[in-house]
């Protein structure tokens, strides 16, 4: 038997941005809200990744909330296990457990005209209303699998870094690993420890920096707990390095130059073997595929039990990998470091708005649009955090969450003064934003750098993924929600009433 439950606020996902969007409602006085998530407990990303060396590659003082500054990071850049934990106590220092639901998984959502209202249906069948839904599932939860012949039939043991194995036994292991993204970079300098041979198969050479990760000793945990400025003032003049670092995106200009002249130095600082050189120069512009870090991943590729495979893998048999040269490479296992979907949204829930248009088939049919990645003609009250062309290539993701919460809040705000009301963005208002955005989209370096991102849709390499500037100017643009923006719709229901109130002359 269905239950029906009603809230002002529904909020899908319980990551960084789930999280914070509860934190910033009962802040501005709203407790009507929960928070659906649909695994065991809070976190995201980082309960999700745990394997070995998993980490951000955003410095530890930037990735937290500005409202609340963790002055007990252990190092420059923080382990998976340290972001989940500083997720949890944000949890409970703000008191948001009891808005929490866990093991449910939002399967639909329609909007109804009539009530002004979205009715939400969980994976137990559960029913739900709400005013507003917030939208926040995150953009890296579908790993991504490679399409080869024959993946199904390896009979040894195979898995994604996002299901990581903890119980396979490396030692004396002969492992492959198809992919040299993100955390394929972190992972393998770990398991190359233990492993008798480790095979990479490498489609394109990532641009890699530095990482200059460091312990944070105590004496300057005490310092930022004591002098809450301190850590501010280093917070501040990283994320300003980082956004004038960025500008090498825009254009080729100085900025761009340095930062290649840097990474090369770290190559070659790093790789000694000509060959291995070779296969680890990339043949694009620096920054039109995500800039990795790391001041292991290189040196691990000339230990004497490593093989960096710069021949496609064609084919996945029972004992191992045939690559495009016919040669097999027998392995006891395979790990796939293959990333995650990020153009593509079949995998989430069904969103039908008004006339029952249903939002991610049509974003799956030609690319995510929003307007400033929140809001969506068609489906009034859905706002979006992290929504299309809202990710960054250059700083880190809670700000542009917090800029989002901004706007948010004052869309929630406006709409409580208008009882009986909804908001629908404009058509024309949503398209002269798009159109905007990927006219300048398409001058930067994810559309001329010479490479295939996942940045872009494969079909028709438009970005759906990349906010097209400085962090700065989002916070700006998104500091408040315009009404002229909006269509002000009255619900039917309220309608009926108003007509049926008596006029009095």
């Amino acid at each position: 038997m269905l239950k029906t439950n009603q809230v002002d606020v529904a909020i899908i996902g319980a990551g960084f941005a789930g999280i914070g969007a509860g934190i910033r409602l009962k802040a501005s006085g709203i407790s009507s809200f929960k928070i659906f998530e649909k695994e065991g407990e809070i976190g995201g990303t980082w309960r999700d990744n745990t394997y070995p060396g998993c980490a951000c590659d955003i410095p530890s003082f930037l990735y937290s909330y500005s409202f609340e500054p963790n002055p007990n990071w252990s190092r420059s850049f923080s382990p998976h296990y340290e972001i989940l934990s500083y997720l949890k106590h944000c949890v409970k220092k703000y008191k948001i457990a009891p808005h929490l639901q866990f093991e449910t998984e939002i399967k639909e959502a329609r909007f109804d005209d009539k009530t002004g209202l979205w009715t939400i249906l969980d994976n137990n069948r559960n029913e739900y209303t709400a005013k507003v839904i917030i939208s926040a599932p995150g953009p890296l939860n579908r790993p991504l699998y490679p399409k080869i012949k024959g993946i199904d039939g390896f009979k040894g043991t195979s898995f994604h870094s996002m299901f990581w194995n903890h119980d396979f036994d490396f030692k004396g292991k002969k492992v492959a690993v198809i992919g040299t993204g993100a955390s394929a970079i972190q992972f393998i300098p770990e398991i190359a420890k233990e492993v008798d041979l480790l095979t990479i198969f490498q489609r394109t050479p990532p641009w890699i920096q530095a990482k200059a990760d460091k312990d944070i000793p105590e004496k300057s945990k005490q310092k930022f707990r004591r002098f809450p400025w301190y850590q501010k003032f280093w917070r501040e003049l990283i994320y300003w390095i980082l956004e004038y670092r960025g500008k090498a995106q825009y254009a080729d200009n100085k900025i761009r130059a340095n930062r290649k002249k840097r990474a090369l130095d770290h190559l070659h600082n790093s790789i000694s073997d000509k060959t291995l050189l070779e296969k680890l120069t990339p043949d694009y512009e620096v920054g039109c595929k995500r800039v990795l870090i790391s001041d292991n991943y290189y040196p691990t590729l000339e230990r004497d039990n490593v093989w960096l495979e710069t021949n496609a893998a064609t084919e996945i048999t029972a004992n191992g990998i045939i690559d495009n040269t016919g040669k097999l490479h027998e392995v006891d296992a395979i790990i796939y470091g293959t990333g995650f979907y990020t153009t593509t949204y079949k995998h989430l829930y069904r969103i039908y708005g008004l006339n029952n248009r249903c939002l991610f088939e049509e974003w799956d049919h030609k690319g995510g649009e929003a307007y400033y990645g929140m809001t969506v003609n068609g489906f009034p009250n859905l706002l979006h955090m992290v929504g299309p062309n809202t990710g960054l290539g250059h700083n880190s993701i809670i700000h542009m969450m917090e800029s989002q919460l901004n706007y948010i809040l004052d869309y929630i705000k406006k709409l409580e003064k208008l009882p009986g009301k909804y908001f629908d963005v404009k058509m024309e208002v949503q398209e002269k934003f798009n159109k905007n955005i990927q006219d300048k989209l398409s001058k930067m370096i994810w559309s001329s750098g010479g490479c295939t991102s996942y940045y872009l849709r494969n079909n028709d390499g438009k970005n759906t993924s990349i906010w097209p500037g400085s962090t700065v100017s989002y916070r700006k643009q998104t500091r408040n929600m315009n009404l002229k923006d909006y269509q002000i719709l009255e619900n039917k229901e309220s309608k009926i009433e108003t007509s049926k109130t008596p006029v009095v002359s």
